[in-house]
């Protein structure tokens, strides 16, 4: 464990959106950290990370949506954590053009009924909210955003999020402002992977769920770029700097809290940056199979390429990229190897152990 990461133990961390993907992973770090875990989030789906782990056995959560500004004020003012990551959101970029409103209506309207609860509820505590890289406005050159590009969106989940770093800058600036009680950042990470995604219309679960049943993988776009990253990378990010912006609140130090209290990339290193076509090979590197491209419909367009600067996560939090492409697809799919060999008909100790065993190996790093 690293230093900075004492200060969750004990404490009471409120995540939302703790049934999904990353979601997951984090609470399942915080237990290990000794945190007192509390979720809010929409039903798990089936199958799910949430439940091959059995999180909802070993932490305390409940189901809420983030639109029902309501029943968020109740559920802040019964928990009143020390720590929220709000995670919840609407993430995928197809599903937005199917339901741009929903997609607004909780990545944006969502984050706002978050902050405004807390305020309401004159909660002293640390947040960081969790946006994404798509949050900037991307004219296709090959260019690596940085944090003060302008932000945007073409479709509905890119612009959503773009929209949710002005209420977190709006609350920030109005309501939290330095010295006050509440340190509120924003993190963007890139496009995430690792054991226990199920998404749909995500390159790895579709190469899993093929793969599964000996079938070609299907991809759309193999020369999109993306900046591809294992899950605990940002996740380890989104800790730091939860863990800086608290002991910067504790010492009530104004010139700290601003030091932190502003929006990070957390990507990975450049040789992340692939094409689809170099994941998908990489994967059947360690799951041998086919893939296949499809038809990609003409009217749901995406940004062929994308990449993050990390100079100031580097510099300010002290934090970096530890495992490469590599490796990163290596402890993917054999977190996915695993479940199917052992786990894939219910929740057993040895997915939690596998689990823990990779957050173990992967936080050993972050001191070197």
């Amino acid at each position: 464990m690293i230093p900075d990461f004492n200060i969750y133990s004990g404490k009471r961390v409120l995540v939302t959106g703790h049934t999904g993907f990353k979601g997951a992973w984090l609470c399942e770090w915080l237990l290990g950290l000794g945190a007192d875990v509390h979720g809010l989030a929409l039903p798990a789906l089936k199958p799910s990370l949430f439940f091959a782990l059995g999180l909802e056995r070993r932490m305390k959560h409940a189901i809420q949506d983030i639109r029902n500004a309501h029943g968020l004020e109740h559920a802040i003012h019964d928990v009143r954590p020390d720590f929220i990551f709000h995670l919840a959101a609407q993430a995928l970029v197809r599903v937005s053009y199917r339901e741009p409103v929903l997609t607004f209506a909780t990545n944006t309207l969502g984050t706002a009924h978050l902050l405004e609860a807390v305020r309401v509820a004159n909660l002293p505590c640390t947040i960081v909210v969790v946006t994404t890289d798509k949050c900037y406005e991307n004219d296709g050159r090959p260019r690596s955003f940085k944090e003060n590009d302008p932000l945007g969106g073409h479709d509905p989940y890119s612009a959503s999020k773009a929209a949710t770093e002005l209420v977190v800058a709006s609350y920030r600036d109005s309501f939290f402002s330095h010295g006050t009680d509440v340190a509120l950042a924003s993190a963007r990470a890139g496009n995430v992977v690792g054991g226990g995604d199920w998404a749909e219309d995500r390159l790895v679960p579709d190469c899993i769920r093929a793969l599964s049943e000996g079938k070609p993988i299907p991809v759309r776009n193999p020369d999109f770029t993306r900046p591809w990253q294992h899950v605990l990378e940002p996740l380890g990010g989104y800790l730091l700097l939860g863990a800086k912006l608290e002991q910067a609140r504790q010492k009530k130090s104004a010139e700290e809290i601003a030091r932190y209290a502003q929006a990070f990339n957390f990507g990975p290193g450049p040789d992340a940056n692939r094409n689809v076509r170099d994941l998908v090979e990489q994967v059947l590197h360690y799951w041998p199979g086919t893939w296949h491209q499809i038809h990609q419909e003409k009217h749901l367009p995406e940004a062929p390429l994308l990449s993050l600067a990390i100079d100031k996560a580097k510099q300010t939090l002290g934090w970096k990229p530890h495992w490469n492409f590599a490796e990163t697809i290596h402890q993917t799919v054999s977190w996915y190897r695993d479940y199917f060999a052992h786990a894939h008909k219910s929740d057993t100790p040895s997915m939690i152990d596998f689990t823990q065993k990779q957050i173990s190996s992967y936080s050993s790093s972050l001191s070197s």
